[in-house]
């Protein structure tokens, strides 16, 4: 299977090369970019990407970090099964290409929200209420990206993210960064994209 990994920090490309140059053998073909942070520069940066391969892939995979509602605990790797906007106030039925979820190919029953912002206790907890849940996950691309996947032959899409911290247990962006700077190989994420 062709892969395109996309990464959307330097930090979490970099933790992914890492652990793609130190493989011993894959069962897939991986190609690694970074898309960039952020739902307008993480579908560009993808758009880019397959426009310029020279071969279509068979899947893109979302890998890095990601918040969590209470429940996770920092450093689970999670592969949540859909991906939807939690920043898109949007009047039900009027722009559903937007607001409709979108299917993962992940393993774990779990919503991944997207949003511009890193969210905190209190917009979870709007989050919670508004989509009648007490888990997710929180990012900043993966919902934009499946949007570009669609435009792109459907190509499917998988998110890969391990727990960088729980905003309702007290984490904030302080210890989302002590966490990335501690997780700096991504074999495990590696090897979860290798069991598909």
């Amino acid at each position: 299977m062709r892969v395109l990994i996309c990464a959307p920090t330097s930090r979490e490309y970099r933790a992914m090369r890492y652990a793609l140059d130190h493989a011993t053998s894959l069962n897939h073909n991986y190609e690694l970019v970074e898309v960039g942070i952020g739902k307008a520069l993480s579908s560009a940066g993808v758009a880019r990407a397959l426009t310029l391969a020279t071969e279509p892939y068979d899947m893109l995979a979302v890998v890095g970090f990601a918040a969590a509602a209470h429940g996770r605990k920092q450093g689970e790797i999670v592969m949540p099964n859909r991906a939807i906007h939690h920043d898109a106030i949007i009047p039900d039925g009027f722009c559903p290409e937007i607001t409709d979820p979108r299917a993962l190919r992940g393993t774990d029953p779990e919503t991944v929200f997207t949003g511009d912002s890193f969210v905190n206790a209190d917009i979870i907890a709007d989050i919670k209420r508004r989509f009648n849940t007490d888990c997710g996950l929180f990012d900043m691309e993966i919902a934009a990206i499946c949007q570009v996947a669609e435009l792109y032959d459907n190509i499917p899409v998988v998110a890969v993210k391990y727990v960088s911290d729980v905003p309702e247990d007290g984490h904030s962006e302080h210890s989302y960064d002590a966490f990335a700077d501690a997780h700096s190989d991504f074999t495990p994420l590696l090897l979860k994209l290798e069991e598909l």
